[in-house]
């Protein structure tokens, strides 16, 4: 079911391991040129190209796009009390890991009377997504409101796809979350046609386009953000799901084959990859992973995903070397399976490129993508080489405010004309000197500020 990449006897750089690494590229390809037609379909045509696309893709037809209060309220009386303890804690437990996301205003003087500020300014107006095809996902609602509600955000809008099982309306569940949270502004609507919708607005229903889209989703909505990247911010593209598994031979056979087979149930195009120097581990993990998928509810999704190009068991000769095809791959999940490790432990603090760390038996993704805390939106492609998770800062600006008073301007004045005068700009050194042209304290300066930046 999962192949098996020998990279042992090899001395591999990193355009050779790029090569190595299982990934679906022309999947995502495909996904792109798909993702791109269908937003500009919604930017064209609006409503019209979001009931076609519905039609399509959902079997829904004559939902109300624009979600009422009135299937909200009706979420949040049928919400299962279990279901609902267990999303209140979520919640809790995402608003303290994301509040300490929030930097603080901080002033630098760098002189008397020379003052920076920096400060970070919430977006004005968010729309997240919450998937809904193959699985339900009302922890996605709390993964990417609560931080949006942490930063400051004052609108925050949320779409997810329609279900015909639900007679057109957004699964109750995710109804409910979004009631929990008071986010009521609700669309029934999936897929790249939702990003495309967010990034242009749809005036017909009332829908403003947003400062900022966040949310997990299947290729095609990672790669819609990619299209309206420029007009809107966008978090990372959070595509289909990925879980890397560093493991030496004294890790659980059967813990680490539970956790391959639990990512790759959410979708067909979801990755499992094991990497590690013991032959006999990837023999058991193979085997315990086979047994596991068969018996599983998603049994033939989960199959297609580990039979992809995407999932593979990566063999190689030592810790330093999966360490290395880690940090290449740069996975979105990362679970380390090394004895004796724990957190601090100098081999965890070289995997560098992930979206989440995962360390120990005990750290399963599962806990991720519930109750951990962290952000289960995050990174996927590579991406974590340089993108992160979704937090709070996401939806936030840094801005700087300066405030120079005329002794402070003076002081750097010949500076700045002989940089002017070096850039062949001497307008710009000419706009200090006029301020030392004439005696008396500078009008608009600090001393006279009008309160306008």
């Amino acid at each position: 079911m999962l192949r098996t990449i020998d990279l042992r006897g090899r001395v591999l750089g990193t355009p050779e391991l790029l090569a190595a690494v299982p990934r679906a590229v022309a999947a995502r390809d495909e996904a792109l040129t798909v993702a791109a037609r269908i937003v500009h379909d919604v930017a064209a045509r609006g409503e019209d190209a979001l009931r076609e696309q519905a039609a399509q893709f959902d079997g829904v037809r004559d939902h109300d796009i624009r979600v009422p209060r009135a299937h909200l309220d009706d979420a949040i009386a049928s919400l299962e009390p279990e279901v609902r303890a267990a999303l209140e804690e979520a919640i809790r437990r995402v608003q303290k890991a994301s509040a300490a996301q929030v930097p603080p205003a901080r002033v630098t003087l760098l002189g008397d009377g020379a003052r920076v500020e920096q400060r970070w300014l919430p977006v004005a107006r968010v729309g997240v997504y919450v998937p809904g095809g193959k699985a339900v996902y009302p922890s996605s609602v709390v993964m990417n409101v609560v931080p949006a509600q942490v930063a400051g955000v004052a609108e925050v809008a949320l779409a997810s796809p329609p279900q015909a099982e639900f007679d057109g309306r957004v699964h109750p569940v995710i109804l409910a979350a979004a009631r929990l949270l008071d986010v009521t502004e609700v669309y029934a609507m999936g897929g790249a046609g939702a990003i495309g919708a967010y990034a242009y607005g749809v005036p017909t229903l009332g829908l403003e386009r947003v400062d900022a889209i966040s949310g997990p989703g299947n290729n095609f909505v990672a790669l819609a953000k990619r299209v309206v990247a420029g007009m809107v911010g966008t978090d990372s593209e959070a595509g289909a799901t990925e879980i890397l598994v560093v493991a030496d031979e004294k890790a659980d056979a059967d813990w680490v084959a539970a956790d391959l087979v639990s990512q790759a149930e959410h979708d067909e195009q979801a990755a499992a990859v094991l990497v590690t120097p013991s032959a006999t581990l990837a023999e058991a993990v193979a085997q315990r992973v086979a047994d596991r998928a068969a018996r599983t509810r998603h049994a033939n999704r989960i199959a297609e995903a580990l039979a992809g190009p995407q999932s593979a068991i990566v063999l190689v000769d030592d810790l330093a070397a999966a360490t290395a095809f880690s940090n290449v791959y740069a996975p979105e999940h990362l679970e380390l399976h090394l004895d004796g490790l724990a957190p601090g432990d100098p081999r965890a603090d070289a995997f560098v490129s992930a979206g989440a760390v995962f360390v120990g038996g005990h750290s399963p993704v599962s806990l991720g993508d519930y109750l951990a805390g962290s952000n289960h939106v995050l990174p996927t492609g590579g991406q974590a080489r340089y993108a992160s998770g979704l937090s709070a800062s996401t939806f936030l600006r840094p801005q700087q405010v300066i405030a120079y008073d005329r002794d402070a301007l003076a002081e750097v004045r010949d500076a700045i004309v002989a940089l002017a005068a070096t850039e062949a700009l001497p307008a710009h050194g000419e706009a200090v000197v006029a301020r030392f042209e004439h005696d008396g304290p500078l009008h608009g300066g600090p001393e006279h500020d009008s309160g306008e930046r």
